[in-house]
C-alpha cells in the first residue's frame, strides 16, 4: 500500500490550512509557497477537498479558503477519501469476484481485508486536530 502524492499534498496542505486560517480564508498560493507544491496541483486537490466538504471557499478580495468543520471533527481517512486516495491495500479487499479470478477460491481474502480494516481504522480514528496537537496514537490496540 502506498498512499500517493495526492493524498500526502493533500493533508499536508489541509494541515497548513489549519495552522495559517484561524477563522480566516487563505490563499492556495500561500499554501504552495510555505508547502512547495504547485499551485495548480492544489486548486486540483482543493476543489475535490471542498466537493467533498473538507474546506469551503471564500471568494473576493481577501479570499480563499477555510476548513469547512472543526479539526477534530475532520478524520484524515476523509482527507483522502476526498482527493480519491485508495487506501486499498490489495485489489482482493474490493471483495468482487470482477477484481480476481481466484476470488470465490482465495483463502488469503481476509488476511488482506483484515489489514485493510486496521490500516483504514487508524485514518478513521485520528482527526486533523489530533495531527495538529501530536495527541496521534502511534499504535493502534488491535485486539
Amino acid at each position: 500500500m502506498r498512499i500517493t502524492t495526492k493524498g500526502r499534498y493533500a493533508v499536508r496542505a489541509i494541515i497548513q490550512l489549519a495552522l495559517q486560517g484561524n477563522d480566516k480564508p487563505v490563499s492556495i498560493r500561500k499554501i504552495s509557497e510555505v508547502e512547495n507544491i504547485s499551485a495548480e496541483f492544489l486548486e486540483q486537490i482543493f476543489f475535490k477537498l471542498r466537493k467533498g466538504g473538507i474546506i469551503s471557499s471564500v471568494r473576493g478580495p481577501g479570499g480563499g479558503f477555510k476548513l469547512a468543520r472543526e479539526t477534530e471533527q475532520i478524520s484524515i481517512a476523509e482527507i483522502f477519501d476526498a482527493v480519491g486516495e485508495g487506501l486499498l491495500l490489495s485489489p482482493c479487499v474490493e471483495d468482487s469476484p470482477d477484481t480476481c479470478e481466484r476470488f470465490s477460491e482465495c483463502i488469503v481474502n481476509q488476511l488482506w481485508n483484515n489489514s485493510y480494516l486496521h490500516f483504514r481504522g487508524y485514518f478513521e480514528k485520528t482527526s486533523l486536530r489530533d495531527v495538529l496537537s501530536g495527541n496521534f496514537k502511534k499504535s493502534l490496540d488491535m485486539r
